[in-house]
């Protein structure tokens, strides 16, 4: 189903819009075209929350797959969720937009034009489920954030969310796991055949976690409508894990503009990304699936270690420059790494204490694989906000730094250089400020509780320490109890408010 949309210009003396027409008047040396066309492609897949990262990394793949197997019934059609503004920059050109690599070793721009289709959910999740429900889709991939879950502090789906319970009651469904057992729903009962939901978010076994949700979905439904669906969903469904890594900073004005000096088109969709991209799937799928390992993907058994390996190593270190860097002052992660003594701390946090924690896959050489992480970090064009990578720290905290420290701890030693990025995260909070006195954005699921939290202890370390250590949804019970842990804390607070 292609996209319509039929505006070219915004005035009389506007840049022509990127569009299928529009695009066979550019000039081609200047960039590479969709390898497909994107007229004869046919929907395959259904990409919940298709962002900056979903257009930069899994459709390109996508795309790349569907042209190297001969295919034309990849297509994808993206749902995005909580706001219409993609579906508003893609319908009127045709679902096509470009990615402009910045950065050492950068790729021509690229024109993609693998998603055919962009739903709102919120606006119309009828029309998600239907899709979701199509027999001609096989895949489900979702890039919905840690957020986009709803899972509780036990990791379990929060049925005390409203939304999750609006969904639980029968409205057209809104959350990511709503729309996802609706639409299975309606599979089992047209006879759609099986289907593989596929997440891409940064969540230890990704795959696990979303079976996990589903399943808690179910359970809360009457025995007489969840009792069948499950039985369908044990025989036609699978939730294999996957890991990705690119990374896509903000777009910027700037960034259009260069856009539209190549292409003499404007394009509001453009995403800018690093030349990097890497993603590894567990092979296990109900049914067909695109050629992804003819674009570069790794299909294996053990995505367990390739995600501990980036969750723990780059993006951990990322977490780390991010809330240092902000502190200090400096506006990108490039800015940060280019401080000697952070770069110190973040290549120590690697070696001392994320790399015996490891089980390294085959095929990886980690000490490479360190340098490659700084060498992405330390890319100027990227322009990658240290404000913008502490977002949802109360989240990322578990998945990227406390599994290391929990590691270190149980193994007898002090992870001084994760605590450092914890510590970090603390005073960040507290803070609220850089060392030049600008306000830092706590955006974060947990922000009200947590401002309540340090409200009365930001003057003091240990009632800081204390206060945050005791917030059971990102520390558990475990970490508060262990007196070396809260002490090194205490002591790196200590250093960075001083």
């Amino acid at each position: 189903m292609a996209v319509g949309g039929r505006a070219v210009t915004d005035g009389p003396d506007a840049t022509p819009r990127l569009r299928l027409d529009t695009l066979d008047l550019a000039s081609r040396g200047a960039f590479t075209p969709p390898p497909v066309d994107p007229r004869a492609l046919r929907v395959g897949v259904v990409h919940l929350g298709i962002g900056a990262f979903h257009r930069a990394h899994q459709a390109v793949f996508t795309e790349l797959a569907a042209a190297a197997a001969g295919r034309d019934d990849w297509g994808i059609a993206g749902v995005t969720q909580r706001s219409a503004s993609v579906r508003e920059q893609l319908m009127p050109q045709d679902g096509l937009y470009s990615v402009l690599e910045r950065g050492r070793g950068a790729a021509p721009l690229r024109v993609v034009g693998s998603v055919r289709e962009v739903l709102f959910g919120a606006g119309d999740p009828a029309a998600v489920v239907d899709r979701i429900a199509d027999p001609a889709v096989r895949v489900v991939t979702l890039t919905v954030t840690e957020k986009g879950y709803r899972r509780d502090g036990a990791g379990r789906l929060d049925r005390s969310d409203s939304q999750v319970a609006a969904d639980l009651a029968g409205r057209p469904p809104r959350t990511v796991v709503g729309q996802l057992v609706r639409g299975l729903q309606r599979r089992a009962a047209g006879a759609a055949g099986p289907v593989t939901l596929l997440s891409c978010d940064n969540l230890v076994g990704n795959g696990q976690v979303l079976r996990g949700l589903v399943h808690d979905f179910l359970e809360a439904l009457p025995e007489a409508e969840s009792g069948p669906l499950a039985d369908w969903i044990a025989a036609c469904v699978r939730f294999p894990s996957s890991m990705v890594d690119r990374i896509v900073p903000a777009t910027t004005d700037d960034d259009r503009a260069d856009v539209r000096t190549v292409l003499d088109l404007d394009d509001r969709g453009v995403v800018v990304a690093e030349p990097f991209r890497q993603w590894v799937i567990e092979d296990d799928f109900a049914a067909d699936r695109p050629a992804w390992d003819l674009a570069g993907a790794v299909f294996t058994d053990d995505v367990a270690a390739w995600e501990s390996v980036k969750l723990r190593m780059l993006n951990a270190t990322h977490s780390l420059l991010a809330y240092l860097g902000a502190l200090r002052g400096h506006d990108t992660i490039a800015a940060a790494l280019a401080d000697d003594e952070l770069a110190t701390a973040a290549e120590a946090l690697m070696i001392e204490d994320v790399t015996p924690t490891l089980r390294v896959p085959d095929g990886l050489d980690l000490s490479r694989y360190r340098r490659q992480v700084l060498e992405r970090f330390a890319n100027p064009a990227l322009r990658h906000r240290t404000v913008q990578v502490a977002m949802d720290g109360s989240q990322k905290l578990p998945v990227r730094l406390l599994g290391t420290v929990r590691d270190r701890l149980a193994a007898g030693a002090i992870p001084r250089q994760a605590a450092l990025a914890v510590a970090a995260w603390m005073v960040y909070v507290a803070k609220g400020r850089d060392a030049g006195g600008r306000e830092l954005p706590l955006d974060d699921p947990l922000a009200d509780r947590l401002r309540m939290t340090v409200a009365a202890g930001t003057g003091d370390p240990n009632r800081l320490v204390d206060s945050l250590l005791n917030v059971e949804e990102v520390f558990g019970a475990d970490l508060p109890e262990h007196d070396g842990f809260r002490d090194v804390l205490i002591d790196h607070v200590a250093r960075l408010t001083a």
